[in-house]
């Protein structure tokens, strides 16, 4: 199982909508097959599993491993349980029962009822936790959400007078660098209308490899000049407003409700598109809305080894924190905050 786990982790960031899965093919203590889900629309894990394996007639004297519930339904690819039962399998392992209505232990049934042995729930917070975006998302209906943002030493997210010098980098560039890889590995990253102009941020993944993730802005009125880099079409991005506006290009705009609990209609609208995890990257009122909230689920608190004396005073979460990691000068601050389900 931990091998599933393992390989299934190839398809961080790239698997949206769908879960990530791996699977491992056993036969006589020896592993004849594996793969993993690689992208939505492709073949799932065990179909790819089973793919590699060379003699087909081994599989009936086999176990297959597989991290998460194999699916019982037709979507863009057949079910995963038919192929199981055609191809004979005697024996599946699984970690977490799926949490997609469409599959929620029908799979399991529907490979229970075909005569196959199926033992359910091996490392199961293992696997759960590999899938914490996709579980959240169907049990809370809401994305999985990241809090992020970088302080200063002595703890303020932003120097006096930034609106008029422009942005202060506080980390170094390996920090800036391993914050692109985090953005291949969510679906969406989302700033506040003042972060928008005084940072004028790209939001992209431009120092990594992989997917960038949607951009999104809070624009109350609408106000952002047209030329910063958000709306430079290069990313699909989604504007926040109270305002009616048609779609332009690469940018939509969805009309919420500006009260003082905004981050409940927007993660209201995520779900609505289907979105399973954001990254909230700031300014500070945002991540505080967030806080207050409680609508969070992890923090990245990068703390660089400047420091400002006065200015904007960071978010504060009295949550225990894991060890901190060092990346040369800068600290990282992991916090986590209720279990998953």
């Amino acid at each position: 199982m931990l091998r599933c786990i393992q390989l299934a982790k190839n398809g961080l960031g790239s698997t949206y909508p769908n879960p990530l899965v791996g699977s491992v093919i056993v036969c006589e203590d020896k592993i004849i097959g594996e793969g993993w889900h690689r992208a939505a629309g492709e073949p799932h894990a065990e179909v790819n599993a089973i793919e590699r394996v060379k003699n087909k007639e081994l599989l009936k004297d086999s176990v297959l491993y597989v991290n998460l519930e194999p699916c019982s339904h037709f979507g863009k690819t057949p079910p995963c349980s038919d192929l199981i039962l055609a191809m004979e399998i005697p024996k599946v392992v699984i970690g977490s029962t799926d949490p997609n209505p469409k599959v929620a232990g029908q799979g399991i049934a529907k490979l229970r009822a075909g005569g196959c042995e199926v033992i359910i729930d091996v490392l199961k917070e293992n696997c759960d936790d590999l899938n914490k975006r996709f579980f959240t998302f169907h049990v809370h209906k809401r994305p999985y959400i990241i809090l992020k943002w970088a302080q200063s030493l002595d703890g303020f997210i932003a120097p006096s007078g930034m609106e008029k010098t422009g942005p202060v980098w506080i980390t170094n560039s390996y920090t800036r660098q391993y914050v692109h890889k985090m953005r291949t590995e969510e679906q969406a990253i989302l700033v506040g209308t003042r972060t928008a102009l005084n940072d004028n941020p790209q939001l992209t993944a431009r120092s990594w490899h992989g997917n960038h993730p949607v951009r999104m802005v809070l624009d109350r009125s609408l106000n952002l000049p047209s030329d910063l880099a958000l709306f430079d079409d290069a990313v699909s991005t989604i504007v926040f407003t109270e305002k009616e506006e048609i779609t332009k290009n690469n940018v939509s705009y969805i009309k919420i409700d500006f009260g003082p609990d905004i981050a409940k209609p927007i993660t209201q609208k995520m779900y609505e598109l289907n979105i399973q995890s954001l990254i909230v990257e700031g300014g500070a009122q945002t991540l505080k809305n967030f806080i207050s909230l409680d609508l969070w689920d992890e923090a990245f608190v990068f703390e660089g080894s400047v420091s400002f004396h006065q200015g904007l005073k960071a978010p504060l979460l009295e949550d225990k924190w894991m060890t901190p990691h060092f990346c040369f000068e800068d600290k990282l601050f992991h916090f986590k905050n209720s279990p998953l389900c």
